[in-house]
């Protein structure tokens, strides 16, 4: 494919593209939308989304829990905080500190709420990042929680995918869009500024420049008192990065770990996940050594975690004196405390039912002991409860259950893929079910684990009305490691992909489906990964959804943020690469001949991550032969594909109309 004749679909807000968008929208809708159960699915969608009983999670700064809540009153959502003793009752009293629907009817702008970073250690100033309709690009304004009003004259910046945090009241680290060269490839900062208040942005110190082919370069500052420290942080491709220590000086120190190392500073100690073998600490191990200890040139670690064939450590929390770690172990998770001293002592954290997923959600590392603690299931709602290590575990909020999940049964399983690999899946449906309507998920790249988790929408959309749902954890996750996402990368990619297809044919195998009543759907990777089983294994499926997916392989590399992710897939530029991508590229790999399932594929014009064109492409070329294909592109909502809990229901219920129609009807 020379010559793309749908270059042209590549151009965001083209006026032939967007009218291309338009006529595709309209059909889809005319069609998807027209049915009693479409209606009826939206609305139950948007209850659950919107219901004033959904756990409003927090974020301690200091004596205040902060929440971002969005319901039917406030679509854009309110930023308000709160206290403990107060949150702890069922009708907490919350202090609203900003109002986006406010804000954005203010100022005639789309405002979508992007986060805050407050200022330690009193917490008063912010700077809130807004996005317009979603995108990954946001602009920063400095807020002031005192007087509840943006700082007039404060720190300000354009929209663009910016890198901002304080270093005292009147300083600042940026990272933006300073001008010409100031990007990499992959359209984040590729320099780091001192900036400070009162002084144009024109004017801010540089100290850090990455190179244009780099991923990123981010400066920030540690607060922890009695370890306040500066940083700098190059990421040279999405799996290698370099650290600098950044004296008062300004003077670099790097810090000697392997580049494709995982590490973190936290009070006197450095950690390090090697994701490749280093010396005699194995691949997805955790490693301690005290920082000073190690500038000096010890490299006498401590040995927090090991993995072996069935476990793998997911994350680390701190609170003041401990370390909390996340571990799989068959993907079945469990957490520990460890407490540094002689030997690091180890205990367990309550894990809640055997397929149940607990979480630490929030700590208070500059503060105390306490953890926030989050335990989930398939088919349990989550409950929230707060802790101090060593202490009793006090629970504080518990979700409400948004479908009737009493007839379901949750089950592990086994696929094997086409290299003998064991593959772990699980599947949620009604007690004894067979043959019956399924949904099929997974990801598989990144490193990113699939868990299992309480979802009021696949509960109300799917489950609830009858259907089967799987979670696949194929290689390229990290589900057991960094080795099993190894696996899967560059020119061993067909691997998660061979995995999906083993869990889809172990499905059929063991009677919970067929392929006729099998659907598949993932976003983003995801969205590739079942672009791939369309083109691929379309004989395994009765449908396929793809959204905000990333189908071009040939051109990845040249959209928004495809650079940085070569490292991931390779570089299509080199003839070597590109042969192993375009055995799968779906976009280069549509069949005129061969049947395929219908496929529904979502895209939004705000998505400044995975460009829209790959989804608009890929329609096109399939309605050119003549394949069952639908399309639905947001105006709004970024990579996310919605922006509100309306546009989110809107997206679902479309999904499943269709799922349902070619899966059931």
């Amino acid at each position: 494919m020379a010559d793309d004749p749908y270059l042209w679909l590549e151009e965001v807000t083209g006026d032939d593209a967007l009218r291309w968008v338009t006529e595709r929208n309209a059909a889809s809708l005319s069609d998807l939308t027209s049915t009693p159960r479409f209606t009826a699915l939206r609305d139950e969608i948007r209850e659950a989304l919107d219901a004033d009983t959904r756990i409003p999670y927090v974020r301690r700064r200091g004596e205040y829990l902060y929440n971002f809540w969005r319901d039917a009153q406030r679509p854009r959502g309110v930023w308000r905080r709160t206290t403990l003793d107060s949150y702890r009752t069922d009708s907490p009293e919350w202090d609203e500190i900003l109002d986006i629907d406010a804000l954005a009817e203010a100022e005639g702008e789309n405002w979508v709420w992007q986060g805050a970073t407050t200022l330690y250690p009193g917490y008063e100033l912010a700077l809130v990042e807004l996005s317009r309709g979603g995108a990954d690009a946001a602009v920063v304004r400095e807020f002031d929680l005192r007087t509840r009003q943006f700082v007039a004259d404060g720190f300000t910046l354009p929209e663009a995918k910016s890198r901002v945090d304080w270093i005292d009241a009147d300083t600042v680290y940026v990272g933006t869009d300073f001008g010409d060269g100031a990007l990499t490839t992959s359209g984040y900062p590729r320099i780091a500024k001192r900036w400070r208040r009162g002084t144009p942005l024109s004017e801010a110190e540089t100290v850090f420049e990455g190179a244009v082919e780099d991923v990123s370069i981010t400066a920030y500052y540690d607060p922890t008192p009695g370890f306040e420290r500066h940083f700098v942080h190059r990421a040279i491709e999405f799996y290698r990065s370099e650290r600098y220590l950044l004296d008062a000086a300004g003077e670099l120190r790097l810090i000697e770990i392997p580049e494709d190392a995982k590490a973190s500073i936290d009070w006197q100690w450095l950690l390090v996940q090697p994701r490749t073998a280093w010396g005699e600490y194995p691949a997805g191990s955790l490693i301690v050594i005290e920082l000073d200890a190690f500038l000096a040139g010890s490299r006498e670690f401590t040995v927090l975690f090991t993995p072996d064939a069935h476990t793998s450590l997911t994350g680390y929390s701190w609170t003041r004196s401990h370390l909390v770690i996340t571990v799989l172990t068959d993907v079945r998770t469990s957490l520990h405390v460890l407490t540094p001293g002689e030997g690091w002592a180890r205990t367990s954290l309550p894990a809640g039912e055997p397929l149940d997923v607990p979480g630490i959600v929030g700590t208070d590392p500059l503060h105390s002991e306490e953890y926030l603690l989050d335990s989930d299931g398939f088919t349990r709602p989550s409950t929230l409860s707060r802790g101090e290590i060593g202490g009793d575990l006090e629970p504080l909020k518990q979700a409400p259950e948004m479908f009737d999940a009493s007839g379901l049964e949750v089950e592990q399983y086994f696929a094997t893929s086409a290299d003998g690999t064991r593959v772990p899946y699980f599947v949620v449906r009604p007690r004894g079910a067979r043959n019956n309507p399924t949904l099929l998920t997974g990801y598989g790249g990144f490193q990113h684990s699939q868990r299992p988790y309480y979802s009021s929408i696949i509960g109300r959309g799917w489950l609830a009305r009858g259907g089967s749902y799987v979670l696949a954890n194929i290689r390229g996750g990290g589900e057991y490691g960094p080795e099993w996402h190894t696996q899967a990368l560059k020119e061993n990619r067909l691997r998660a992909y061979e995995d999906f297809a083993a869990v889809a044919k172990d499905l059929v195998e063991r009677g919970i489906t067929t392929p006729e009543r099998l659907g598949v759907r993932g976003g983003s990777n995801g969205g590739l990964l079942t672009g791939v089983m369309l083109t691929r294994y379309p004989e395994l499926f009765g449908a396929v959804v793809s959204e905000v997916p990333l189908l071009d392989m040939r051109r990845y590399h040249l959209l928004l943020a495809g650079a940085s992710w070569m490292a991931e897939y390779g570089d299509p530029d080199q003839p070597d690469q590109w042969a192993y991508l375009r055995e799968y590229s779906p976009y280069h790999n549509i069949d005129p001949l061969r049947s395929y399932p219908p496929v529904f594929i979502t895209t939004s014009t705000r998505d400044d991550r995975v460009h829209p064109g790959h989804a608009r492409k890929m329609v096109a070329r399939l309605l050119e032969n003549g394949h069952d294909v639908r399309y639905f592109e947001n105006i709004e909502g970024g990579h996310g594909g919605a922006s509100n809990n309306e546009q989110h229901a809107h997206h679902w219920a479309l999904t499943f109309e269709f799922l349902w129609r070619h899966l059931a009807d």
